[in-house]
């Protein structure tokens, strides 16, 4: 599993990252959203008007592990160089190096599109995630208290971020 690239997400790919993405919908709080997702509101999370701003789904030649999304932080000029970067791997994929490896990726791309600063946010009770992004060199930059809840529970969101 060495080799394994990133492709440019395309329609065909939904129904899998759906899939990928539901998972942690419906079993996890790495995601607040509290419904399966459509493919049509997955096509809303993962397309996007800018070309700066890209989806993409890490496969090698039989399988796709998961997918990499590099997106908008806020919709204000002054946030121009500034992204948020999000990877959601299949379950039985996830600790084999891929997250970092996506990270890695992620950040190369941010860079030739003029990207400063990339943004990671995260449950805080999502350690996997956590130490995945602190381990590739992000730095807490917030902690917000109980602003999510999910499964009966207040969640905090914590963000980090990475200067490039």
């Amino acid at each position: 599993m060495n080799q394994f690239c990133f492709k440019e997400l395309r329609n065909e790919d939904l129904p899998e990252v759906a899939k990928i993405y539901n998972h942690y919908v419906l079993n996890t709080t790495a995601t607040f959203h509290a419904h399966p997702l459509t493919l049509e509101e997955m096509r809303e999370l993962v397309f996007f008007e800018s070309p700066k701003y890209k989806s993409f789904t890490i496969t090698d030649d039989q399988a796709l592990f998961g997918y990499l999304i590099i997106t908008q932080h806020k919709k204000r000029e002054a946030y121009d160089g500034t992204a948020e970067v999000t990877v959601y791997l299949k379950p039985e994929y996830t600790g084999k190096g891929i997250g970092s490896t996506a990270i890695r990726f992620a950040e190369e791309l941010a860079i030739k599109s003029g990207i400063h600063v990339l943004i990671a946010t995260i449950c805080g009770e999502n350690n996997s995630s956590i130490k995945l992004f602190e381990k590739n060199g992000f730095a807490k930059c917030a902690h917000y208290k109980e602003v999510g809840k999910k499964f009966g529970q207040w969640l905090d969101v914590v963000a980090y971020q990475k200067v490039l």
